[in-house]
């Protein structure tokens, strides 16, 4: 069960960091800023330092930015996992800036597709930077590239891991992949319909005894029973359900839906934890670390608002990290339109919801009804005091 502020040593550690959680397509609607609109992409840092790469989507765009701003001159080594050649998992690539610096070296991996042949990932790149659909071709990639095949059952090495795939059910093909790593395993297996015997058998398979286990949950499960059916993808139950059956331990809900906004996924997630605790919903720029048998999960930044001193009470209900109802009072003393920082007794659970009622004074001496909102929790930090909690939340409503 993740904790606050503790800091897990990165070369013990495995550390993972989110920068594409949807599926299908893009968004920027307002009602999915906080989980994000980027296609799949995720990085994971071994405990031996290799950076691997996950996928392709329009989150990658964003890391290379990321690799730029920090690493500067530096010579980038990734291996590059690419689960399969639809358009959410590969449609950032011609905008990963790596790929046009010639100091740069990237390993990748992927299966090769029966409508592509042989050299899959290479067909893949040049038919995206093809004139008319691309402004440059595929000579301005300045970087060095090695491409390796892998099927279902197939293994490879990368520092820091060991990497298992297995095939996944998902029109045209899809792989999962496993990381055994010294600090911890993790496991992404995103883009997957359950109902096919053997390859349901193959996922849990794959699954069996994760620590971390990001799983495709567009769908919820009245819609993959009924109209999304067929459409390859997955919900929160039938993730909940290979997590009980495998013995993983922490689950992250990935491939969210575009049209899902934010509170959609809350509910996902609200739902999912009420039959497996250890649920997470992904986010662009939330990070988990593993190391020593410890899990660290920390929510990104929320958009800032107008910030204004405040000395509101407060009455704040919610679940704690280990599940327990709490209720106490306390002050909101930094306040926006967006969220508030309090300070509580208690320890709630990161990513759950709380119920907040404010006093409110009214104007000149009036008393008004009090100010009822609903909270989601993204920040946890111990208060210097060690008595309280400093906890971070976004209003949603």
């Amino acid at each position: 069960m993740a904790k606050p502020a503790r800091k897990i040593a990165r070369d013990r550690g495995a550390s993972l960091r989110f920068w594409g959680v949807r599926g299908s397509t893009p968004t920027v609607d307002k009602d999915t800023w906080r989980y994000g609109g980027n296609t799949a992409c995720v990085e994971l840092i071994t405990p031996a330092g290799a950076r691997v790469i996950l996928d392709c989507g329009t989150g990658l765009r964003m890391l290379g930015r990321h690799l730029d701003a920090t690493l500067e001159s530096e010579r980038i080594e990734s291996h590059i996992f690419v689960t399969h050649y639809h358009w959410d998992h590969i449609q950032g690539l011609p905008f990963f800036s790596p790929l046009y610096e010639e100091q740069n070296l990237l390993h990748f991996y992927s299966f090769r597709s029966e409508y592509l042949g042989a050299d899959s990932l290479k067909r893949v790149f040049e038919a995206q930077m093809a004139y008319p659909y691309f402004p440059v071709n595929l000579s301005a990639m300045a970087a060095q590239r090695e491409f390796t095949e892998m099927n279902g059952g197939a293994g490879v090495r990368v520092p820091g891991a060991r990497v298992t795939a297995r095939w996944l059910h998902h029109p045209q093909g899809c792989l999962g992949f496993r990381f055994e790593t010294d600090a911890g395993t993790i496991v992404y297996a995103t883009d997957n319909e359950p109902g096919n015997p053997q390859l349901d058998q193959s996922m849990r398979e794959l699954a069996a005894g994760a620590d971390i286990f990001i799983n495709d949950a567009q769908f919820r499960p009245e819609e993959l029973a009924t109209t999304r059916k067929g459409w390859g993808h997955s919900s929160w139950l039938e993730g909940v359900k290979i997590a009980r059956e495998v013995g993983v331990k922490n689950l992250v809900l990935f491939h969210h839906d575009p049209d899902s906004a934010d509170k959609v996924v809350d509910s996902l997630l609200r739902d999912a934890r009420g039959h497996f605790p250890n649920v997470w919903a992904a986010a662009e720029g939330m990070t988990m670390t593993l190391g020593d048998e410890h899990l660290d999960v920390v929510m990104p930044s929320v958009r800032q608002g107008l910030r204004r001193d405040a000395n509101f009470r407060a009455r704040v209900t919610g679940l704690t990290d280990s599940g327990h109802v709490f209720e106490e009072e306390t002050v909101i003393s930094d306040l926006t339109f967006h969220g508030a920082l309090i300070h509580l007794g208690h320890c709630p659970k990161l990513q759950s919801e709380l119920q907040v009622q404010l006093d409110n004074p009214g104007i000149g001496g009036t008393s008004n009804s009090p100010l009822r909102l609903r909270g989601y929790v993204v920040r946890i930090e111990p208060d210097p005091d060690k008595e309280h909690t400093a906890v971070g939340i976004v209003f949603t409503e």
